[in-house]
């Protein structure tokens, strides 16, 4: 299960992401990610950047519309990718924002398989923190 301080849950927070982010597609996902710098989102600017209230680490937001399938599947596939994000949290830095949109396939997709699509997509949206040269400035 995904803790609570990992979850996104404002409707502007899913559109910011989305619109904002980096993204990419996979078979059965398509992936959105959004990184926050000092305390305001990226791609923003002047008084209109609202700070970011950052509580624990990376958010996720899940979207698994009925093209999907029933109620049923539906939220089969969003447990099974709740789950598959509480797995990549230590993978990633805590200031970014992802959204996951399940595509048709997903719902028929295997587990690894999900999850081997998300950890793709992360690495290619270059998620993970950048590592410093020894020798520069912090």
């Amino acid at each position: 299960m995904l803790p609570e301080p990992y979850r996104l849950h404002h409707r502007a927070d899913f559109s910011r992401t989305v619109r904002r982010g980096q993204r990419i597609g996979r078979r059965d996902l398509v992936v959105h990610a959004l990184r926050h710098d000092d305390g305001r989102v990226e791609g923003t600017s002047g008084r209109n950047s609202e700070p970011a209230i950052r509580i624990g680490g990376p958010r996720f937001g899940l979207i698994v519309s009925k093209a999907v399938g029933s109620a049923v599947i539906r939220h089969r596939v969003a447990r099974r990718l709740r789950h598959m994000c509480a797995r990549v949290v230590p993978d990633l830095p805590a200031d970014t924002d992802i959204v996951i949109r399940a595509l048709p396939g997903a719902a028929d997709a295997d587990a690894d398989e999900l999850l081997r699509q998300i950890r793709g997509a992360l690495r290619k949206l270059e998620t993970r923190p950048a590592v410093r040269a020894v020798g520069d400035p912090a």
